[in-house]
């Protein structure tokens, strides 16, 4: 149990906090700003938690809500809920009517559309507004939690952007008191 903790559940944990909770939900706030409440920060969290609690007993695999997906499916035109209802509803009638031949019928879509939707969707992450929005302080941690998170790992990214921001803002605010 506690090797699977260490191995599993701990290095998952600042990937899911971030794709899934707190990009998920900014995302929300920047497509949608008259709904961007329902899709909060706690919200997310706590559906995400509930459904995995609610459906692990029946063998459900964990899930969570995730940036890609969002942004994924705003890009190629998805502007309210139908869609990922449309996408919930094919997914359901492929596991209870055809679960032993679904792996076949996946396969049927070719690998490289696949990684196509991935690399625009991660380049529409990536490459967003708020990365050129924001402020020239900002860039060095942006790079710095980009760089640790590619050459380590998610969790090494999140704790140093982390400690990064810390030391940019003190920095910040000392300059703005000197010069006020």
């Amino acid at each position: 149990m506690w090797r699977s903790v260490e191995l599993a559940v701990i290095p998952q944990l600042p990937l899911t906090l971030t794709n899934a909770v707190i990009v998920t939900a900014s995302l929300c706030r920047e497509m949608f700003p008259a709904d961007a409440a329902r899709a909060s920060e706690r919200r997310l969290a706590l559906s995400s938690g509930v459904a995995n609690f609610a459906l692990a007993p029946f063998g459900a695999m964990p899930m969570c809500h995730g940036a890609g997906g969002l942004q994924a499916q705003y890009r190629f035109g998805a502007r309210t809920g139908l869609a990922p209802m449309l996408f919930g509803g094919v997914l359901l009638v492929i596991g209870l009517g055809f679960a032993e031949s679904a792996g076949q019928l996946f396969a049927i879509i070719p690998i490289g559309a696949v990684g196509a939707l991935l690399i625009i969707a991660g380049t529409d992450l990536a490459l967003s507004r708020r990365l050129f929005d924001g402020r020239p302080s900002c860039w060095p941690v942006i790079g710095i939690t980009a760089l640790l998170t590619v050459v380590a790992n998610p969790a090494v990214g999140l704790a140093g952007g982390w400690l990064a921001e810390l030391c940019r803002s003190a920095i910040v605010r000392t300059i703005a008191r000197r010069f006020s």
